[in-house]
């Protein structure tokens, strides 16, 4: 079956769009909408499709089978319940939402409306965890033991001229919930997701209301440790990952933005195994990478198939974290998942502000 999307948001929808554009026997792209005319017109012409400012007008087309929302924060939770109400699936690029309570209401208004909701963790599909798994099958990882992540970026007043960015009531959280979710979603698929948190966060590089900084540690379901460094206030961009495992440490390389794009590095711990890790690396076919590949794997899904789709529960699993971050760096104490519902924290965070920026 070809899918018919609607791309609502022709900032970071450049990116969906150049994605499914490699997949034109399973997808095509029927509309384009943005506030911005000339931007939806000209992303509408790379397809064919048509554009719009209209998202109510796009919810209508009973031609749209999925509509993908690539707008800013705020807007992801009412556009996805309102498309969900059309009969639409629906793909929500992150964060999936700004509460837990609002990522709660996401999951019974999916199972109501007998549609799917697809979080983006478009990072996931990459050569390295598609070599990751293919070690794992193996027998050649073993256990999880110990992680270091670092997200350092580099963003300046500039990228805070867009008005709603840095801004609690727009962009919702800063850089824990806005560029190291993908990180953590990451490690997440390796090492079992994160059973407490402890977490210190700053805002320190830019005068924003979110945080910029932080410094997190995690001891995962698995029983596996993990540390995370984040920073918006780097000289450059780099994004890090390096996980022991039992028999053999697996590192990548800097790539901030594709970081299982890259050829990462294999060592296993007995020397005398090397040559099975580099086997097994070779031989692991290729695969649909980055936006392509988070696409295909909803094709995947909507048609019955096997697929390692990211699905509503991950997303869920990405907002309840950052909450816990929030309240650990709050309390001052290690924070247990999954959080309890009646926490005030999981109706939101409020004021996220950690320290006045340095002159």
């Amino acid at each position: 079956m070809t899918y018919q999307v609607a791309v609502l948001g022709a900032g970071i929808g450049v990116q969906h769009i150049s994605g499914l554009l490699q997949l034109t026997d399973r997808f095509q792209v029927l509309t384009v909408c943005d506030l911005n005319r000339e931007l939806a017109e000209a992303q509408a012409s790379r397809t064919g499709a048509k554009f719009s400012t209209s998202i109510s007008e796009v919810l209508r087309d009973p031609e749209i089978d999925i509509v993908d929302i690539c707008l800013p924060p705020r807007l992801h939770v009412p556009i996805a319940m309102d498309a969900l109400a059309a009969g639409k699936h629906v793909v929500v690029e992150k964060p999936l939402a700004g509460s837990v309570a609002d990522a709660d209401r996401l999951c019974e208004a999916e199972h109501k409306a007998e549609r799917k909701i697809f979080p983006v963790f478009q990072y996931r599909n990459g050569r390295a965890f598609h070599q990751l798994q293919a070690l794992k099958d193996a027998g050649l990882l073993g256990a999880p033991r110990v992680a270091s992540l670092e997200t350092h970026w580099n963003r300046k007043a500039d990228y805070y001229a867009t008005p709603w960015r840095g801004t609690l009531a727009h962009e919702l959280g800063g850089a824990v919930l806005s560029h190291a979710i993908h990180i953590h979603d990451l490690i997440s698929t390796q090492f079992g997701r994160a059973a407490n948190v402890s977490a210190l966060l700053n805002t320190s590089i830019n005068a924003i209301e979110t945080e910029d900084c932080a410094a997190i540690a995690m001891r995962m379901e698995t029983g596996a440790l993990v540390t995370s460094s984040v920073t918006l206030g780097a000289a450059d961009n780099t994004s890090r990952l390096k996980m022991v495992f039992q028999h053999a440490t697996a590192e990548s390389k800097q790539e901030p933005y594709a970081p299982g794009e890259a050829n990462w590095t294999f060592t296993a711990r007995d020397a005398d195994r090397q040559n099975e890790i580099d086997n097994v690396v070779r031989a692991t076919s290729q695969c649909r990478e980055g936006f392509a590949g988070y696409f295909e794997a909803i094709a995947d899904n909507l048609d019955g198939r096997p697929s390692p789709v990211v699905n509503l529960s991950d997303g869920l699993a990405a907002v309840e974290l950052a909450t816990a971050i929030y309240l650990a760096d709050r309390t001052g104490e290690r924070v247990v998942l999954p959080l309890d519902r009646s926490l005030p924290i999981c109706r939101g965070w409020g004021d996220l502000s950690h320290a006045t920026v340095s002159s």
